[in-house]
């Protein structure tokens, strides 16, 4: 066996994991832990049910992040020590096991990396997602219910808490729209990157012709405010609605009015909620979630004007970010980045982390630009 040499690729591990600590500021980190600790064995704590729920999955993602964190400093000395063993035993296997730690904590390091470029002023908050079928008939509501599973497969896959807040069926296939909440910390700032029109093309199952199909859907994710309380909204613009909860093909999943849609009449942002079991807890969460859209529309006119005024407005609303080829190269491509997949299957199975990190460095370097 010839000497097994990693050290150059370690030494760039460890370079780029140093500038990870540099941001980090682990002992902050520790100290945050301890605080919410405190928090969590207050008795009291549970008299507030949302309260409670939010400090203890605040607790348990520090403590995750931290641990990811001090597990790569006991891997990146673990490697060294494999390498010197390889080379002492001269065991090929010992040398493609050190090479396969490697590759992963490769891996797991360019994540901590990523995880450091969401610095964003929402970043850290939850994040609510909302998908809304476009152009293509059958093919984009079934296209609208890939993506949900898509994403919810991706939280599944990193344990991340999720809750599908409301559905609209379509009467063919898939779903005309849907909306859930990931409640973890950075989420938004994790899928945010995802925003924007996704496009499919493949030869469609609804038709006989057997001729490819190009059909879309719409990605809107938004922060998860605790409190919106900045925006206030007078009464007589907002009309009410209830109704009964829906499941696929319209029929009623509950026999009470229970699912609420509030209808903000100045801008016509429409909000449905049915996931809660009573009209007054939907109409709660629906409202919570109507202020702080409006929050962030105030803010958006607000950069508008700031744009016009610079001379420097860009059209990105609705600009296509992706591309899902089912057919022929089967490929999924990124068209802000250039980042491409050559398995679909594993992507809507919820495969997105190079997808996602593509697209938050190249947020970044058009932040720093």
């Amino acid at each position: 066996m010839h000497e097994l040499d990693l050290s150059a690729d370690i030494q760039a591990l460890r370079t780029t994991f140093d500038n990870i600590l540099d941001v980090v500021d682990l002992d902050a980190r520790r100290r945050e832990i301890d605080e919410l600790e405190q928090e969590a064995a207050d008795p009291a704590l549970w008299s507030d049910q949302d309260n409670a729920q939010r400090v203890t999955s605040q607790l348990s993602h520090r403590k995750a992040a931290v641990r990811k964190i001090e597990s790569a400093v006991s891997r990146l000395d673990d490697l060294e020590v494999m390498v010197e063993l390889a080379n002492e035993m001269q065991d090929e296997d010992a040398a493609a096991e050190a090479r396969t730690e490697l590759a992963d904590l490769g891996k797991t390091i360019q994540d901590l990396e990523v995880q450091t470029l969401l610095d964003g002023e929402y970043d850290e908050r939850a994040a609510v997602v909302t998908i809304r079928a476009g152009a293509g008939g059958d093919d984009a509501t079934d296209f609208s219910q890939m993506l949900l599973r898509m994403y919810l497969r991706w939280a599944e896959r990193h344990g991340y808490p999720t809750k599908v807040l409301d559905t609209s069926y379509a009467e063919g296939a898939g779903i005309k729209s849907a909306t859930f909440e990931v409640d973890v910390p950075y989420a938004y700032g994790v899928l945010s990157v995802e925003a924007g029109t996704h496009r499919l093309a493949r030869i469609s199952p609804f038709g006989s012709a057997d001729k490819r199909q190009t059909s879309f859907a719409a990605v809107e994710v938004i922060p998860l405010m605790e409190e919106a309380t900045e925006v206030e909204i007078p009464e007589n613009d907002i009309r009410v609605d209830v109704f009964r909860s829906s499941g696929p093909g319209g029929q009623s999943v509950n026999t009470t009015d229970s699912a609420v849609r509030l209808t903000h009449v100045p801008t016509g942002i429409v909000i449905s909620m049915q996931n809660e079991k009573s009209q007054i807890q939907n109409r709660a969460a629906a409202m919570r979630l109507l202020q702080t859209r409006l929050l962030l529309l105030q803010q958006e006119e607000e950069a508008a004007k700031k744009k016009e005024l610079a001379g420097t407005i860009t059209a990105s609303w609705g600009d296509q970010i992706r591309s899902y080829f089912l057919y022929g190269q089967q490929l999924v491509k990124d068209l802000r980045t250039g980042y491409e997949m050559t398995q679909p299957d594993q992507v809507f199975d919820g495969d997105l982390e190079g997808l996602i990190n593509a697209g938050i460095r190249w947020r970044k370097r058009s932040d720093d630009d």
